[in-house]
């Protein structure tokens, strides 16, 4: 889970000579790239919930709380935000776009209770050389969320009004 560096100690001065670390998705963080994407790929890709893959490391001898898994998760995605605005702008670059918003129930802290909310999916076509899809749930109203995706991604109101939405 760490990383090994080589370490030479001079003979003349006696100082020890290291060399340096590589940067961490996490700084100052334990876990490496590869662990990191362990744990995205398993609960994105294979839906394995955090406490079962805490159970999982637990049976191979590392101890990690499904409470740090989650830091783990959030700092994660902090670190891919540039690549998801890379993808939107790819996206948004494109002559055809699909977008589509699904409700979802979404918990509201504080009420006790769930409220509606919409995932927005926005993709390329089965035609399209590239083949890319960009998921978001946003904090604004519904009917907004198409132009203020296009917005947000750098692009002109003439591409915002040519995307097709289907509500489902």
């Amino acid at each position: 889970m760490g990383y090994e560096s080589e370490q030479v100690v001079s003979g003349q001065c006696e100082t020890l000579i290291q060399a340096p670390v590589p940067a961490q998705v996490i700084d100052k963080g334990l876990p490496t790239a590869g662990l990191l994407a362990q744990v995205m790929v398993a609960k994105y890709a294979d839906h394995q919930p955090l406490y079962r893959q805490s159970g999982i490391f637990e049976r191979s001898g590392l101890a990690i709380p499904p409470s740090t898994l989650g830091q783990w998760v959030g700092q994660t995605g902090v670190a891919l935000d540039p690549l998801v605005e890379a993808q939107k702008d790819i996206l948004l670059a494109r002559k055809v776009l699909h977008a589509d918003e699904t409700p979802v129930a979404m918990l509201d802290p504080g009420a006790g209770k769930t409220k509606r909310a919409f995932v927005w999916s926005y993709c390329t076509t089965v035609y399209d050389a590239i083949q890319a899809v960009s998921m978001t749930l946003p904090r604004a109203a519904p009917a907004s969320m198409p132009r203020t995706f296009s917005v947000t991604g750098r692009a002109s109101s003439s591409a915002t009004t040519t995307q097709g939405t289907s509500n489902s």
